[in-house]
């Protein structure tokens, strides 16, 4: 029952930050106005994914996860993850910018929330012109001039805010303050975690005039007040291979432009692997099963499979798998 490519319903998450474009660029269908988030793959409580396609059509992710184990996810995956699905895989889209905020590492997310801490990874499939993301600060900063700058509404005088455009990839260590600007289509790759500590939101306010809770002494344990160029993610474009985008402890991602026919094997990785388009349109084959895939849309591969043929004319991939 696991010998084929599965694709889950797509849990859309209403923002007060969002917009339209996942509805219009990537058929997101839904009734909600301001989408700003497609959660692609998830297992996080409250938001677990449930399967669109197959045999397996109408089963949550859970529930795959307890009755295949090692065989969805990997033996090292499942040895330390048990039944809980390590990645969170998202489409964001911000029609404004969202808060500035952190994420706490595991150490601390444990203690506190009992949860994983947030490593993530953005991709931009699309930016308006001028768009940006806020990453990190312009400069190392103690936490006293931190907290006169937030006090004093002047913390954005020392953000460092970075110009993108499509293709562009960053890294974001735990404790990195950020926030994706006005504007930007991106695809995330986090750990399994809803954990965030929101320290600006632009002074904006809700239809019924609310703000939104900000965390501020929660984060200041947790901030990494360092200045850092350990953001930018260089990677190759060679067509027809996998080249290396981001690694570490959490998800390996690679960058997979296809034109033709590909075969992959995956013999040597202990992972499930996943393949989000973030441009164009292929056919994903594995044990004779196929499965159509275009912009916008996200496929996992079970860990049992060690074979794909992937069939396009032209398309771009991330490949994520964890090793």
């Amino acid at each position: 029952m696991l010998n084929y490519p599965i694709t889950f319903e797509p849990i859309l998450k209403e923002k007060i930050w969002g917009g339209d474009k996942l509805k219009r660029l990537f058929n997101k269908n839904s009734s909600l106005e301001n989408i700003g988030e497609s959660w692609e793959i998830s297992g996080v409580k409250e938001s677990i994914s449930i399967v669109a396609n197959g045999e397996l059509k109408g089963q949550s992710l859970t529930n795959l996860l307890e009755t295949f184990k090692e065989k969805l996810v990997g033996l090292t995956s499942y040895k330390q993850f048990g039944n809980e699905f390590p990645l969170l895989i998202k489409f964001i889209d911000a029609k404004t910018a969202l808060s500035v905020q952190l994420h706490p590492n595991d150490q601390l997310a444990q203690q506190r929330h009992n949860s994983f801490g947030k490593t993530e990874m953005w991709y931009v499939l699309q930016a308006d012109q001028g768009a940006n993301l806020n990453i990190g600060f312009k400069y190392t900063i103690s936490k006293e001039d931190y907290i006169k700058h937030l006090n004093n509404k002047t913390l954005t005088e020392i953000l460092h805010f970075e110009p993108v455009q499509k293709g562009d990839s960053v890294f974001i260590n735990t404790g990195k303050v950020h926030a994706i600007g006005a504007g930007v289509v991106l695809a995330e790759i986090q750990q399994t975690s809803d954990i965030t500590y929101r320290i600006y939101d632009w002074d904006r306010v809700d239809i019924h005039g609310h703000a939104r809770e900000l965390h501020t002494d929660m984060a200041l344990d947790a901030i990494d007040f360092e200045k850092k160029n350990d953001y930018k993610l260089p990677y190759d474009k060679t067509l027809n291979q996998s080249n290396s985008l981001a690694k570490c402890s959490y998800f390996t991602t690679n960058f997979l432009p296809i034109n033709g026919e590909v075969k992959k094997n995956y013999n040597t990785i202990d992972s499930f692997i996943i393949f989000m388009c973030v441009s164009g349109r292929a056919n994903i084959f594995a044990d004779q099963a196929e499965q159509a895939i275009e912009t916008g849309q996200t496929i996992l591969i079970p860990a049992i499979i060690n074979e794909v043929i992937i069939k396009s004319i032209g398309c771009e991939l991330l490949e994520i798998y964890i090793e």
